[in-house]
């Protein structure tokens, strides 16, 4: 992100704004590292009940996330998780991780939980639960694989609040047990990919993903129009339009208007 400073700046015309020395404009055409994709995987960190071809299919879930530059979020827990992460490096990727451990200390002598593979780990202190909604909250979308209870909890609360989820199909039960809530529940969700292939899978994903940021763009502005609303459809021109006016008039309306 960018910041041009202009010396004859009087005002910026905006509901909450009269004075601004510094103006951030959202470039469409540089690739912001916040506008990557994050993926959630969730999974189980007891793997028993898994399977033998459990850790390479996590594994190959990983690379398939790096491979589309994508960057993995986890719980930064055990198990398939775990595993994920290991692909993901093993590409290069970025991975991030919440825990539920409020430090590192924590997080190693009370949960047991690892420190490796992960570029990032956030110490959130809420426990598994809270860890739970925080993970999926801060992802764009959730991938599902061979898990259990916590792992259901994570799908439930991607299914409310409407992101995008793959569910990974595999020797385990939990693709089975997640078709039979979609089911009972009597609530259909387009937003729900199945696969067996994780190539496949990380595709769809995105690609829903992608159609949500471009329906959904106003769900980034900020009330006083100054936080940087992401270019949708259409909005490409205004900024680009909005940038050459701004540098060479000092003023800018994200409405659309400038002057």
């Amino acid at each position: 992100m960018h910041s041009y400073r202009n010396p004859n700046i009087k005002k910026i015309q905006n509901a909450s704004v009269n004075l601004l020395e510094y103006m951030p404009l959202a470039h469409h055409h540089i690739k912001h590292p916040h506008l990557r994709v994050k993926l959630c995987v969730s999974g189980a960190a007891e793997t028993g009940h898994c399977g033998l071809q459990a850790y390479n299919r996590a594994k190959q879930l990983g690379r398939e996330i790096a491979r589309r530059d994508a960057i993995l979020v986890t719980g930064a827990t055990t198990g398939f998780p775990l595993w994920t992460a290991m692909g993901h490096k093993e590409e290069g990727g970025v991975s991030v991780g919440l825990s539920p451990a409020s430090s590192e200390a924590e997080h190693a002598r009370v949960y047991k939980l690892p420190l490796d593979y992960l570029d990032l780990i956030i110490y959130t202190g809420f426990g598994y639960s809270g860890r739970n909604l925080l993970l999926t909250r801060a992802s764009d979308a959730v991938l599902i694989g061979c898990g259990r209870v916590g792992t259901i909890n994570e799908f439930t609360i991607a299914f409310e609040d409407g992101k995008p989820i793959g569910v990974l199909e595999g020797e385990w039960e939990t693709d089975e047990v997640v078709r039979t809530i979609i089911e009972k529940g009597h609530r259909p969700n387009p937003k729900i990919v199945f696969d067996s292939d994780p190539q496949a899978l990380v595709e769809r994903v995105i690609a829903l993903v992608e159609q949500d940021k471009v329906r959904e763009r106003g769900l980034y502005a900020n009330a006083d129009g100054i936080g940087g609303r992401g270019a949708g459809e259409g909005d490409v021109n205004r900024f680009q339009i909005s940038e050459r006016r701004f540098q060479s008039t000092g003023t800018i309306d994200w409405a659309g208007e400038t002057g």
